[in-house]
Protein backbone atom coordinates (compact mmCIF):
# COMPACT_ATOMS: atom_id res chain seq x y z
CA UNK A 1 0.00 0.00 0.00
CA UNK A 2 1.09 3.47 -0.94
CA UNK A 3 0.80 5.87 1.84
CA UNK A 4 0.89 10.01 1.79
CA UNK A 5 3.80 10.14 4.70
CA UNK A 6 5.52 7.04 7.01
CA UNK A 7 7.70 7.82 9.78
CA UNK A 8 10.08 4.94 10.19
CA UNK A 9 11.53 3.60 13.01
CA UNK A 10 10.94 6.03 16.09
CA UNK A 11 10.22 5.45 19.43
CA UNK A 12 6.54 5.91 19.69
CA UNK A 13 4.67 7.35 22.40
CA UNK A 14 1.51 7.51 21.25
CA UNK A 15 -0.54 9.68 24.21
CA UNK A 16 -2.38 6.96 25.28
CA UNK A 17 0.20 6.74 28.58
CA UNK A 18 1.45 3.09 27.33
CA UNK A 19 4.96 3.05 27.45
CA UNK A 20 7.13 4.10 24.63
CA UNK A 21 7.38 1.42 21.78
CA UNK A 22 9.41 1.30 18.50
CA UNK A 23 6.74 1.54 15.62
CA UNK A 24 6.04 3.11 12.08
CA UNK A 25 3.44 5.60 11.70
CA UNK A 26 1.83 6.00 8.38
CA UNK A 27 -0.15 8.53 7.41
CA UNK A 28 -3.02 9.23 4.42
CA UNK A 29 -5.06 12.43 3.56
CA UNK A 30 -3.91 14.24 7.07
CA UNK A 31 -5.16 10.91 9.14
CA UNK A 32 -2.82 8.12 10.69
CA UNK A 33 -3.66 5.54 8.91
CA UNK A 34 -1.16 3.17 10.73
CA UNK A 35 1.12 2.37 13.68
CA UNK A 36 3.18 -0.43 13.65
CA UNK A 37 5.85 -2.18 11.47
CA UNK A 38 4.56 -1.33 8.13
CA UNK A 39 5.97 -2.97 4.45
CA UNK A 40 3.95 -0.42 2.25
CA UNK A 41 5.72 2.68 0.72
CA UNK A 42 4.77 6.18 0.46
CA UNK A 43 5.34 9.85 -0.65
CA UNK A 44 7.70 11.15 1.72
CA UNK A 45 9.29 8.54 4.16
CA UNK A 46 10.86 10.36 7.39
CA UNK A 47 13.79 8.28 9.20
CA UNK A 48 13.19 8.90 12.65
CA UNK A 49 15.67 6.59 13.96
CA UNK A 50 16.82 7.99 17.54
CA UNK A 51 13.70 10.41 17.30
CA UNK A 52 10.77 10.48 19.58
CA UNK A 53 7.24 10.53 18.31
CA UNK A 54 4.28 12.17 19.87
CA UNK A 55 1.37 13.71 19.01
CA UNK A 56 0.68 16.94 18.52
CA UNK A 57 0.25 18.85 21.95
CA UNK A 58 -3.28 19.89 22.89
CA UNK A 59 -2.70 23.26 25.09
CA UNK A 60 -5.55 24.21 27.01
CA UNK A 61 -4.52 27.38 28.65
CA UNK A 62 -4.00 30.40 25.91
CA UNK A 63 -4.68 34.15 25.50
CA UNK A 64 -4.40 34.37 21.57
CA UNK A 65 -8.12 35.47 21.41
CA UNK A 66 -6.40 38.36 19.16
CA UNK A 67 -3.27 37.32 18.21
CA UNK A 68 -5.27 34.60 16.27
CA UNK A 69 -6.69 37.32 14.36
CA UNK A 70 -3.58 37.90 12.23
CA UNK A 71 -0.75 34.82 13.16
CA UNK A 72 -1.22 31.55 11.38
CA UNK A 73 1.82 29.94 13.84
CA UNK A 74 0.13 31.15 16.95
CA UNK A 75 3.92 31.76 18.23
CA UNK A 76 5.88 31.17 20.60
CA UNK A 77 3.21 28.05 21.31
CA UNK A 78 4.47 26.30 17.85
CA UNK A 79 7.99 26.40 18.61
CA UNK A 80 7.08 24.10 21.77
CA UNK A 81 5.23 21.29 20.09
CA UNK A 82 1.61 22.67 20.12
CA UNK A 83 -0.52 22.29 17.04
CA UNK A 84 -4.02 22.85 18.79
CA UNK A 85 -4.47 25.99 21.02
CA UNK A 86 -7.38 26.83 23.19
CA UNK A 87 -8.16 30.54 23.77
CA UNK A 88 -10.79 32.36 25.76
CA UNK A 89 -9.80 31.76 29.18
CA UNK A 90 -10.00 33.33 33.01
CA UNK A 91 -13.28 35.17 31.93
CA UNK A 92 -12.09 37.31 29.15
CA UNK A 93 -11.65 37.92 25.34
CA UNK A 94 -13.08 39.67 21.84
CA UNK A 95 -16.07 38.32 21.41
CA UNK A 96 -19.38 38.80 22.01
CA UNK A 97 -18.81 42.57 21.40
CA UNK A 98 -20.55 45.85 20.21
CA UNK A 99 -18.42 48.12 18.12
CA UNK A 100 -18.31 50.01 21.31
CA UNK A 101 -16.60 48.31 23.42
CA UNK A 102 -13.57 47.42 21.30
CA UNK A 103 -11.08 49.39 23.26
CA UNK A 104 -12.74 48.87 26.64
CA UNK A 105 -11.86 44.87 26.00
CA UNK A 106 -8.64 45.68 24.52
CA UNK A 107 -7.88 47.47 27.71
CA UNK A 108 -9.50 44.15 29.79
CA UNK A 109 -7.22 41.89 27.90
CA UNK A 110 -4.30 44.32 28.52
CA UNK A 111 -4.42 44.49 32.16
CA UNK A 112 -5.19 41.57 32.89
CA UNK A 113 -2.86 39.34 30.39
CA UNK A 114 -0.38 42.02 29.69
CA UNK A 115 -0.63 41.68 26.04
CA UNK A 116 0.23 45.52 24.58
CA UNK A 117 -3.08 47.43 23.86
CA UNK A 118 -1.51 48.82 20.97
CA UNK A 119 -1.05 45.65 19.33
CA UNK A 120 -4.49 44.64 19.60
CA UNK A 121 -5.80 48.20 18.20
CA UNK A 122 -3.22 47.87 15.19
CA UNK A 123 -3.54 44.28 14.79
CA UNK A 124 -7.86 43.02 15.59
CA UNK A 125 -10.34 43.83 12.43
CA UNK A 126 -13.51 43.18 14.65
CA UNK A 127 -15.20 41.54 11.65
CA UNK A 128 -17.90 40.50 14.11
CA UNK A 129 -20.29 41.46 16.82
CA UNK A 130 -21.44 37.94 18.19
CA UNK A 131 -19.68 34.97 19.06
CA UNK A 132 -20.42 32.81 16.37
CA UNK A 133 -19.53 35.63 13.82
CA UNK A 134 -16.12 35.46 16.08
CA UNK A 135 -15.78 32.01 15.22
CA UNK A 136 -16.67 32.80 11.44
CA UNK A 137 -13.91 34.99 10.95
CA UNK A 138 -11.25 32.75 12.74
CA UNK A 139 -12.29 29.97 10.20
CA UNK A 140 -11.88 32.33 7.54
CA UNK A 141 -8.07 32.93 8.14
CA UNK A 142 -5.74 30.26 6.85
CA UNK A 143 -3.66 28.45 9.66
CA UNK A 144 -1.14 26.58 9.86
CA UNK A 145 -1.91 25.06 13.38
CA UNK A 146 -5.44 24.45 15.44
CA UNK A 147 -7.23 26.70 17.36
CA UNK A 148 -10.44 26.70 19.79
CA UNK A 149 -12.25 29.03 21.84
CA UNK A 150 -14.21 29.40 25.05
CA UNK A 151 -17.29 32.16 25.84
CA UNK A 152 -15.48 34.25 27.92
CA UNK A 153 -18.32 35.81 30.82
CA UNK A 154 -17.06 39.29 31.20
CA UNK A 155 -17.37 40.14 27.16
CA UNK A 156 -21.08 38.59 27.53
CA UNK A 157 -21.77 40.74 30.83
CA UNK A 158 -20.32 43.61 28.81
CA UNK A 159 -22.50 42.97 25.66
CA UNK A 160 -25.36 42.43 27.95
CA UNK A 161 -25.05 44.97 30.67
CA UNK A 162 -22.81 47.40 28.84
CA UNK A 163 -22.20 49.88 31.76
CA UNK A 164 -23.72 47.78 34.16
CA UNK A 165 -21.22 45.13 33.56
CA UNK A 166 -19.52 44.90 37.15
CA UNK A 167 -22.97 45.37 38.73
CA UNK A 168 -25.18 41.88 40.17
CA UNK A 169 -27.18 40.57 37.33
CA UNK A 170 -30.88 40.79 36.64
CA UNK A 171 -33.55 38.18 35.70
CA UNK A 172 -33.53 39.75 32.20
CA UNK A 173 -29.88 39.67 32.20
CA UNK A 174 -29.86 36.17 33.06
CA UNK A 175 -31.65 34.91 30.30
CA UNK A 176 -29.71 37.11 27.57
CA UNK A 177 -26.68 35.41 29.19
CA UNK A 178 -27.59 32.01 28.66
CA UNK A 179 -28.57 32.54 25.02
CA UNK A 180 -25.55 33.94 24.22
CA UNK A 181 -23.81 31.21 25.98
CA UNK A 182 -26.35 28.71 24.16
CA UNK A 183 -26.44 30.11 20.94
CA UNK A 184 -22.40 29.90 21.07
CA UNK A 185 -22.00 26.36 22.01
CA UNK A 186 -24.05 25.53 19.55
CA UNK A 187 -21.91 27.72 17.07
CA UNK A 188 -18.71 25.83 17.99
CA UNK A 189 -17.14 27.17 21.60
CA UNK A 190 -15.09 24.77 23.32
CA UNK A 191 -16.99 25.47 26.76
CA UNK A 192 -17.14 28.92 28.62
CA UNK A 193 -14.78 30.72 31.28
CA UNK A 194 -15.32 32.63 34.43
CA UNK A 195 -12.59 34.76 35.46
CA UNK A 196 -13.00 35.82 39.76
CA UNK A 197 -10.27 36.68 41.25
CA UNK A 198 -9.53 40.54 42.29
CA UNK A 199 -6.02 40.50 41.02
CA UNK A 200 -6.84 40.55 37.51
CA UNK A 201 -7.87 44.19 36.81
CA UNK A 202 -7.80 46.06 33.54
CA UNK A 203 -5.53 48.28 32.47
CA UNK A 204 -7.96 51.15 34.22
CA UNK A 205 -7.54 48.97 37.40
CA UNK A 206 -11.42 47.88 37.05
CA UNK A 207 -12.10 43.99 38.38
CA UNK A 208 -12.98 41.85 35.69
CA UNK A 209 -16.73 41.52 35.06
CA UNK A 210 -17.92 38.05 36.57
CA UNK A 211 -15.21 38.72 39.47
CA UNK A 212 -18.27 39.08 41.85
CA UNK A 213 -21.11 36.87 40.12
CA UNK A 214 -23.30 35.79 42.09
CA UNK A 215 -24.55 32.35 42.31
CA UNK A 216 -27.35 31.78 40.13
CA UNK A 217 -25.51 33.40 37.72
CA UNK A 218 -23.09 31.20 37.25
CA UNK A 219 -25.47 27.74 38.04
CA UNK A 220 -27.67 29.58 34.84
CA UNK A 221 -24.95 29.50 32.40
CA UNK A 222 -23.49 26.26 33.92
CA UNK A 223 -27.47 24.95 33.82
CA UNK A 224 -27.19 26.21 30.08
CA UNK A 225 -23.82 24.42 29.02
CA UNK A 226 -25.37 20.94 30.90
CA UNK A 227 -28.64 21.50 28.64
CA UNK A 228 -26.51 21.61 25.42
CA UNK A 229 -24.43 19.28 26.46
CA UNK A 230 -21.05 20.64 25.09
CA UNK A 231 -18.21 22.40 26.10
CA UNK A 232 -15.58 22.94 28.99
CA UNK A 233 -16.22 25.49 31.71
CA UNK A 234 -12.71 27.02 32.93
CA UNK A 235 -12.42 28.86 36.19
CA UNK A 236 -9.99 31.14 38.12
CA UNK A 237 -11.37 30.95 41.42
CA UNK A 238 -10.93 33.90 43.99
CA UNK A 239 -7.70 33.22 46.21
CA UNK A 240 -6.03 30.55 43.83
CA UNK A 241 -2.98 33.47 44.49
CA UNK A 242 -3.44 33.40 47.90
CA UNK A 243 -3.29 37.02 49.75
CA UNK A 244 -0.47 38.01 47.40
CA UNK A 245 -2.87 37.63 44.47
CA UNK A 246 -4.80 40.41 45.53
CA UNK A 247 -7.83 38.08 47.60
CA UNK A 248 -8.92 37.64 51.11
CA UNK A 249 -6.28 35.06 52.44
CA UNK A 250 -8.05 31.60 51.96
CA UNK A 251 -11.27 33.12 50.04
CA UNK A 252 -10.66 29.40 47.36
CA UNK A 253 -12.23 27.76 50.12
CA UNK A 254 -15.76 28.87 49.22
CA UNK A 255 -14.81 28.85 45.47
CA UNK A 256 -14.03 24.86 45.67
CA UNK A 257 -17.02 24.60 47.57
CA UNK A 258 -19.54 25.60 45.06
CA UNK A 259 -17.07 24.61 42.45
CA UNK A 260 -17.62 20.88 43.53
CA UNK A 261 -21.17 21.28 44.49
CA UNK A 262 -22.44 22.79 41.32
CA UNK A 263 -20.10 20.37 39.46
CA UNK A 264 -22.19 17.41 41.10
CA UNK A 265 -25.14 19.10 40.27
CA UNK A 266 -24.25 20.14 36.36
CA UNK A 267 -22.15 16.99 35.61
CA UNK A 268 -20.34 19.44 33.04
CA UNK A 269 -16.62 19.04 32.56
CA UNK A 270 -15.21 21.74 34.55
CA UNK A 271 -11.33 22.32 35.16
CA UNK A 272 -10.16 25.61 38.00
CA UNK A 273 -6.54 26.50 37.97
CA UNK A 274 -5.05 25.71 41.37
CA UNK A 275 -0.97 27.01 42.39
CA UNK A 276 0.48 26.55 45.37
CA UNK A 277 1.07 29.92 47.58
CA UNK A 278 4.00 30.22 50.06
CA UNK A 279 1.85 31.04 52.79
CA UNK A 280 -0.39 28.41 52.87
CA UNK A 281 1.54 25.59 50.90
CA UNK A 282 -0.74 22.27 51.80
CA UNK A 283 -4.40 24.01 51.33
CA UNK A 284 -4.21 22.71 47.64
CA UNK A 285 -4.42 18.79 49.26
CA UNK A 286 -8.09 19.53 50.62
CA UNK A 287 -8.85 21.41 47.19
CA UNK A 288 -7.86 17.99 45.24
CA UNK A 289 -9.65 16.09 48.38
CA UNK A 290 -13.03 18.01 47.53
CA UNK A 291 -12.70 16.78 43.41
CA UNK A 292 -12.33 13.68 44.07
CA UNK A 293 -15.16 13.18 46.81
CA UNK A 294 -17.01 15.31 44.29
CA UNK A 295 -16.03 13.25 41.38
CA UNK A 296 -17.31 10.60 43.22
CA UNK A 297 -20.22 11.34 43.27
CA UNK A 298 -20.68 12.25 39.30
CA UNK A 299 -18.87 15.73 39.08
CA UNK A 300 -15.89 16.20 36.16
CA UNK A 301 -13.41 18.09 37.62
CA UNK A 302 -9.99 19.02 36.85
CA UNK A 303 -7.99 20.74 38.81
CA UNK A 304 -5.35 22.91 36.35
CA UNK A 305 -1.46 23.03 37.19
CA UNK A 306 1.29 24.38 35.76
CA UNK A 307 4.99 22.65 35.05
CA UNK A 308 7.03 25.43 36.69
CA UNK A 309 6.76 28.57 38.82
CA UNK A 310 4.54 31.49 38.29
CA UNK A 311 5.97 33.96 38.53
CA UNK A 312 8.33 36.85 36.49
CA UNK A 313 11.42 37.62 34.97
CA UNK A 314 13.39 40.78 35.73
CA UNK A 315 15.99 42.16 33.63
CA UNK A 316 16.73 44.95 30.80
CA UNK A 317 14.77 43.31 27.82
CA UNK A 318 12.01 42.48 30.80
CA UNK A 319 8.93 45.27 31.63
CA UNK A 320 10.06 44.79 35.29
CA UNK A 321 13.53 45.99 36.55
CA UNK A 322 14.38 46.89 40.25
CA UNK A 323 16.66 49.74 38.92
CA UNK A 324 13.78 51.35 36.92
CA UNK A 325 12.36 53.25 40.32
CA UNK A 326 15.86 55.18 40.09
CA UNK A 327 16.45 58.17 38.21
CA UNK A 328 19.33 57.73 36.31
CA UNK A 329 18.74 54.68 35.29
CA UNK A 330 14.85 56.02 34.08
CA UNK A 331 17.35 57.96 32.00
CA UNK A 332 18.72 55.45 29.69
CA UNK A 333 15.73 53.49 29.40
CA UNK A 334 14.98 54.46 25.69
CA UNK A 335 18.46 53.99 24.88
CA UNK A 336 18.60 50.48 22.67
CA UNK A 337 20.11 47.66 24.52
CA UNK A 338 23.37 47.53 23.54
CA UNK A 339 24.32 51.14 24.07
CA UNK A 340 22.03 50.73 27.39
CA UNK A 341 24.35 48.07 28.70
CA UNK A 342 27.66 50.13 27.79
CA UNK A 343 26.29 53.02 29.78
CA UNK A 344 25.45 51.03 32.53
CA UNK A 345 28.64 49.68 32.61
CA UNK A 346 30.67 52.46 33.04
CA UNK A 347 32.00 52.82 36.73
CA UNK A 348 30.65 55.85 37.54
CA UNK A 349 27.22 55.51 36.27
CA UNK A 350 27.05 52.41 38.28
CA UNK A 351 27.71 54.18 41.18
CA UNK A 352 25.27 56.73 40.91
CA UNK A 353 22.38 54.45 40.35
CA UNK A 354 23.57 52.23 43.38
CA UNK A 355 23.70 55.67 45.48
CA UNK A 356 20.35 56.87 44.25
CA UNK A 357 17.25 55.84 46.71
CA UNK A 358 14.45 53.91 44.86
CA UNK A 359 11.33 56.35 44.16
CA UNK A 360 8.37 56.24 46.82
CA UNK A 361 5.48 54.36 45.04
CA UNK A 362 1.93 54.79 46.12
CA UNK A 363 1.48 51.47 44.66
CA UNK A 364 4.23 48.75 45.74
CA UNK A 365 5.25 46.56 42.97
CA UNK A 366 7.39 43.04 42.53
CA UNK A 367 10.40 45.04 41.38
CA UNK A 368 10.65 46.87 44.39
CA UNK A 369 13.24 44.62 46.13
CA UNK A 370 13.76 43.59 49.94
CA UNK A 371 15.03 41.68 51.69
CA UNK A 372 12.94 38.72 51.47
CA UNK A 373 12.30 39.31 48.00
CA UNK A 374 16.22 39.04 47.78
CA UNK A 375 16.19 35.60 49.31
CA UNK A 376 13.39 34.08 46.34
CA UNK A 377 14.86 36.18 43.47
CA UNK A 378 17.66 34.18 41.37
CA UNK A 379 19.56 34.16 38.21
CA UNK A 380 18.35 32.36 35.28
CA UNK A 381 21.82 31.91 34.14
CA UNK A 382 22.95 29.83 31.14
CA UNK A 383 21.09 26.67 32.27
CA UNK A 384 18.17 28.08 32.31
CA UNK A 385 17.30 26.91 36.24
CA UNK A 386 13.67 27.02 37.06
CA UNK A 387 14.04 25.10 39.98
CA UNK A 388 16.72 27.08 41.90
CA UNK A 389 18.31 26.05 45.12
CA UNK A 390 18.37 28.66 48.15
CA UNK A 391 21.89 28.68 47.89
CA UNK A 392 21.63 29.91 44.08
CA UNK A 393 19.64 33.29 45.38
CA UNK A 394 21.41 36.94 45.35
CA UNK A 395 20.77 37.05 48.79
CA UNK A 396 22.96 33.93 49.27
CA UNK A 397 25.42 34.68 46.99
CA UNK A 398 25.73 38.60 48.42
CA UNK A 399 26.32 36.79 52.04
CA UNK A 400 29.02 34.25 50.68
CA UNK A 401 30.76 37.72 48.51
CA UNK A 402 30.22 39.87 51.71
CA UNK A 403 28.57 41.90 49.29
CA UNK A 404 25.31 44.33 49.36
CA UNK A 405 22.25 42.56 47.44
CA UNK A 406 21.89 45.41 45.61
CA UNK A 407 25.57 45.48 43.92
CA UNK A 408 24.99 41.57 43.17
CA UNK A 409 21.63 42.22 40.90
CA UNK A 410 23.35 45.23 39.57
CA UNK A 411 25.93 42.97 38.27
CA UNK A 412 24.15 40.16 37.34
CA UNK A 413 22.05 41.93 35.77
CA UNK A 414 24.96 43.08 33.14
CA UNK A 415 25.80 39.00 32.51
CA UNK A 416 25.02 37.76 29.08
CA UNK A 417 25.84 41.12 27.09
CA UNK A 418 22.83 42.67 29.43
CA UNK A 419 20.08 39.90 28.57
CA UNK A 420 20.93 37.88 31.99
CA UNK A 421 17.36 37.35 33.75
CA UNK A 422 16.36 37.34 37.24
CA UNK A 423 13.72 34.63 38.24
CA UNK A 424 11.38 35.68 40.86
CA UNK A 425 8.71 32.76 41.38
CA UNK A 426 5.90 33.89 43.15
CA UNK A 427 3.85 30.45 43.02
CA UNK A 428 4.23 27.02 43.05
CA UNK A 429 7.63 27.47 45.10
CA UNK A 430 6.90 27.16 48.37
CA UNK A 431 10.13 25.55 50.05
CA UNK A 432 11.91 26.74 47.15
CA UNK A 433 11.39 23.79 45.33
CA UNK A 434 8.60 21.43 43.27
CA UNK A 435 7.76 19.11 45.54
CA UNK A 436 4.23 20.28 45.69
CA UNK A 437 3.78 20.89 42.23
CA UNK A 438 5.35 17.08 41.67
CA UNK A 439 2.66 16.12 43.97
CA UNK A 440 0.12 17.49 41.80
CA UNK A 441 1.01 16.74 38.64
CA UNK A 442 1.16 12.78 39.87
CA UNK A 443 -2.43 13.11 40.69
CA UNK A 444 -4.52 11.87 37.91
CA UNK A 445 -7.19 14.11 38.53
CA UNK A 446 -5.13 17.23 37.84
CA UNK A 447 -5.15 18.92 33.77
CA UNK A 448 -1.56 20.12 32.49
CA UNK A 449 -2.05 23.64 31.42
CA UNK A 450 -1.78 27.29 32.55
CA UNK A 451 1.26 28.39 30.29
CA UNK A 452 -0.50 31.37 29.35
CA UNK A 453 0.66 31.43 25.54
CA UNK A 454 0.15 34.99 24.14
CA UNK A 455 -0.12 36.95 27.58
CA UNK A 456 2.26 38.41 30.17
CA UNK A 457 4.01 39.63 27.44
CA UNK A 458 6.75 41.83 29.07
CA UNK A 459 7.74 39.93 31.95
CA UNK A 460 7.62 36.11 31.31
CA UNK A 461 7.06 33.83 28.70
CA UNK A 462 5.28 30.88 29.95
CA UNK A 463 4.09 29.14 26.53
CA UNK A 464 7.05 26.96 26.94
CA UNK A 465 6.15 24.80 29.61
CA UNK A 466 5.13 22.19 27.38
CA UNK A 467 8.62 21.59 26.22
CA UNK A 468 9.82 22.27 29.93
CA UNK A 469 7.47 19.29 31.01
CA UNK A 470 9.60 16.96 28.88
CA UNK A 471 12.93 18.50 29.20
CA UNK A 472 13.23 18.95 32.69
CA UNK A 473 10.43 16.56 34.42
CA UNK A 474 11.57 13.71 32.36
CA UNK A 475 14.71 12.28 33.45
CA UNK A 476 16.90 15.72 34.13
CA UNK A 477 15.19 17.13 37.61
CA UNK A 478 17.93 17.00 40.24
CA UNK A 479 15.83 18.03 43.48
CA UNK A 480 13.51 15.46 43.39
CA UNK A 481 11.53 12.77 41.72
CA UNK A 482 10.26 13.57 38.20
CA UNK A 483 7.87 12.06 35.43
CA UNK A 484 8.26 9.14 32.93
CA UNK A 485 7.97 10.00 29.52
CA UNK A 486 4.40 8.44 28.79
CA UNK A 487 3.07 10.13 31.26
CA UNK A 488 4.39 13.59 30.28
CA UNK A 489 3.33 13.05 26.79
CA UNK A 490 0.11 11.92 27.53
CA UNK A 491 -0.51 15.26 29.89
CA UNK A 492 0.12 17.27 26.64
CA UNK A 493 -2.00 15.25 24.62
CA UNK A 494 -4.42 12.52 25.10
CA UNK A 495 -5.84 13.92 28.46
CA UNK A 496 -6.63 17.17 27.81
CA UNK A 497 -7.88 16.09 24.28
CA UNK A 498 -10.13 13.79 26.09
CA UNK A 499 -10.62 16.12 28.72
CA UNK A 500 -12.17 19.00 26.16
CA UNK A 501 -14.03 16.47 23.72
CA UNK A 502 -11.32 16.27 21.24
CA UNK A 503 -11.51 12.54 20.37
CA UNK A 504 -9.72 13.35 16.83
CA UNK A 505 -6.59 13.96 18.36
CA UNK A 506 -3.93 13.91 21.03
CA UNK A 507 -3.45 9.96 20.29
CA UNK A 508 -1.11 8.02 17.57
CA UNK A 509 -3.77 5.76 16.32
CA UNK A 510 -5.51 5.18 12.95
CA UNK A 511 -8.28 7.35 12.28
CA UNK A 512 -7.19 9.81 14.32
CA UNK A 513 -5.72 13.49 12.81
CA UNK A 514 -1.95 13.21 11.82
CA UNK A 515 -0.75 16.09 14.62
CA UNK A 516 2.65 14.68 15.17
CA UNK A 517 5.82 15.87 16.83
CA UNK A 518 9.36 14.63 16.22
CA UNK A 519 11.77 15.40 19.07
CA UNK A 520 14.91 14.94 19.65
CA UNK A 521 15.08 14.39 22.98
CA UNK A 522 18.72 14.32 24.00
CA UNK A 523 18.97 18.25 22.05
CA UNK A 524 15.76 19.21 24.13
CA UNK A 525 15.81 22.44 25.25
CA UNK A 526 14.69 25.83 25.53
CA UNK A 527 16.88 29.03 24.66
CA UNK A 528 17.48 32.38 26.21
CA UNK A 529 13.83 34.76 26.14
CA UNK A 530 13.97 37.30 24.47
CA UNK A 531 12.29 40.76 23.93
CA UNK A 532 11.05 41.05 20.39
CA UNK A 533 9.19 44.09 18.70
CA UNK A 534 7.11 41.89 16.48
CA UNK A 535 3.83 42.93 17.18
CA UNK A 536 1.66 44.60 15.28
CA UNK A 537 3.10 48.62 15.46
CA UNK A 538 5.91 46.65 16.62
CA UNK A 539 4.75 46.83 19.80
CA UNK A 540 7.40 44.34 22.14
CA UNK A 541 7.06 40.54 23.48
CA UNK A 542 8.96 37.97 25.00
CA UNK A 543 9.60 34.66 23.18
CA UNK A 544 11.28 31.83 24.12
CA UNK A 545 12.35 29.67 21.48
CA UNK A 546 13.59 25.83 21.41
CA UNK A 547 15.72 23.21 20.19
CA UNK A 548 14.74 19.72 19.28
CA UNK A 549 12.21 19.82 17.71
CA UNK A 550 13.12 17.86 14.50
CA UNK A 551 9.46 18.90 12.57
CA UNK A 552 5.88 19.81 14.03
CA UNK A 553 2.99 18.15 11.85
CA UNK A 554 -0.44 19.12 11.24
CA UNK A 555 -2.68 16.52 9.43
CA UNK A 556 0.59 15.07 8.59
CA UNK A 557 1.94 18.60 6.85
CA UNK A 558 5.26 20.08 8.40
CA UNK A 559 4.11 23.79 9.51
CA UNK A 560 7.58 23.89 11.88
CA UNK A 561 11.33 22.29 11.11
CA UNK A 562 13.92 23.09 13.20
CA UNK A 563 12.23 25.78 14.44
CA UNK A 564 11.85 27.30 11.15
CA UNK A 565 8.03 28.23 10.20
CA UNK A 566 6.89 27.00 6.85
CA UNK A 567 4.21 28.16 4.65
CA UNK A 568 2.06 25.41 4.78
CA UNK A 569 -1.60 26.38 6.49
CA UNK A 570 -3.44 22.62 7.34
CA UNK A 571 -4.77 24.48 10.58
CA UNK A 572 -8.11 25.86 11.33
CA UNK A 573 -10.73 26.19 13.79
CA UNK A 574 -11.76 23.55 16.12
CA UNK A 575 -15.63 23.99 16.09
CA UNK A 576 -16.89 21.84 19.12
CA UNK A 577 -16.38 17.92 20.40
CA UNK A 578 -14.92 15.40 18.18
CA UNK A 579 -15.82 12.28 18.36
CA UNK A 580 -12.91 9.89 18.20
CA UNK A 581 -13.04 7.19 15.47
CA UNK A 582 -14.44 3.89 15.99
CA UNK A 583 -12.27 0.96 17.14
CA UNK A 584 -9.49 3.80 17.65
CA UNK A 585 -7.14 4.13 20.75
CA UNK A 586 -8.73 5.94 23.63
Amino acid sequence: MTYDLIIRGGTVVDGTGTPPRTADVAVTDGVVAEVGRLDGSARRTVDADGLTVTPGFVDVHTHFDGQATWDPHLTPSCWHGVTTAIMGNCGIGFAPVRPDRHEWLIALMEGVEDIPGSALSEGITWEWESFGEYLDALERMPRAVDVGAQIPLAAVRAFVMGDRAHDTATGADLDAMSKIAADGLRAGALGMSFGRTAGHRSASGEPVPGTYSEEDELAALMAVMAEVGSGVLQVVPAGVGGAMGGDQRHSIDAEIEWITRLGRQYRIPLTFLAMVNEQDPHDWRSWFAAVHEANAAGAAIRPQVASRAFGMLMGHQSRMNPFRHRRTYRELMELPLRQRVQRLRDPEIRARILAEPPDPSPEPTADQLTDHIFKRLYPLGEALDYEPAPEDSIAAIAERQGRDPWEVTYDVLLGADGREFLLLPLLNYAGNNYDHLYNMMSDPVSLQGLGDGGAHCGIICDASMTTYLLSHWVGRRTRGPGLSLETAVHRLTGDPAGFYGLGDRGVLAPGRRADINLIDLDRLGLHYPERVEDLPGGAGRLIQRSDGYVETMVLGQTVVAEGELTDARPGGLVRGRRTAPVGSAV
